[in-house]
């Protein structure tokens, strides 16, 4: 058997086109031009593509955006001030703290200065909070676009064992509830499995649905997969090829190889949650614009 692709890619041009359509709506209708801040600390290189990826898709998409890059050597002060700066302009409608920070930055205390309203990555505690109890709010943008992928595919989650692989605060612990939550892309039964969990095998074999956000190459191999399940691949890990024309490749958590033979639907790296998550900020960016040009606020 092998396993269908999950075109992350296909899903995310049909949503950023329907973005693309809104935006032009909000702008005719207010003046309203969406702006999204993005803050880097430092130039990890990783950071410094995923920032130029999301600057990108705002150009493509009419968005204004502004990108704030300070220092590696910058304090907690340092980055709390440009915050503050980006709150209060009218002009900028979300923001965004590409992650991770160097070691001397509280990034709990950094996400928490976002304001709420422009918080379109969904960490503050404040939407956070609102999204464990079913309140409106922005939802983080890589679990939105697992449970969007998994709607626009067809993939049933109401009834089904779901395992998440990975308890982080970005993807594993939001992604398990949105897909317990009484909602489209919900209703499902979760297992949550990390490094203290023993055998993990012994639950990924059991989930119809697999998410594995775990930050490790081969943390899961076909042997540990049920049959017909679905899996999402969140992984994104640069490994050394010297056959590359970077000298490297990108690989996901899952062996894909041995997981194809054996899974019903398989996400791809790249292409797979990575074009969906961008595809979620920009949404989030728009509904932010939406909200101010309005005059809603929380």
């Amino acid at each position: 058997m092998a396993a269908r692709i999950l075109d992350g890619k296909s899903v995310a041009r049909r949503l950023t086109e329907e973005t693309a359509r809104q935006a032009r709506m909000l702008t005719e209708r207010t003046g309203v031009v969406p702006g999204l801040g993005v803050v880097m600390v430092g130039d990890d290189p990783a950071s410094v593509s995923y920032v130029t990826g999301k600057e990108r898709a705002c150009a493509a998409l009419g968005f204004h955006s502004r990108e704030c890059r300070l220092p590696a050597t910058a304090t907690l002060a340092d980055l709390l001030a440009v915050i503050r700066g980006l709150n209060d302009d009218p002009a900028i409608h979300g923001i965004l703290v590409q992650l991770p920070l160097p070691r001397q930055i509280d990034e709990q205390a950094a996400i928490a200065a976002i304001h709420p309203d422009k918080d379109v990555d969904g960490f503050t505690p404040v939407n956070v909070g609102r999204m464990m109890i079913g309140q409106p709010c922005f939802l983080p943008c890589t679990p939105h676009g697992i449970i969007h992928l998994l709607i626009d595919r067809g993939i049933e989650t109401a009834g089904r064992h779901a395992v998440v692989v990975g308890r982080s605060n970005i993807v594993g612990k939001p992604v398990a509830h949105l897909l317990m939550r009484k909602a489209a892309g919900g209703n499902a039964t979760v297992t949550v499995c990390h490094t203290g969990t023993r055998d993990l095998a012994l639950y990924t074999r059991q989930a119809d649905i697999l998410v594995v956000a775990a930050g490790r190459p081969g943390t899961v191999t076909g042997a540990m997969i049920k049959p017909g399940a679905a899996v999402i691949d969140v992984g994104v890990n640069r490994i050394p090829d010297a056959a590359a024309p970077k000298g490297y490749r990108l690989v996901g958590d899952v062996d894909s190889a041995s997981a194809a033979e054996v899974a019903g639907c398989l996400t791809p790296v790249p292409g797979g949650v990575g074009p969906l998550t961008i595809a979620m900020l920009m949404r989030n960016t728009l509904e932010a614009a939406c909200r101010a040009a309005d005059g809603k606020t929380t």
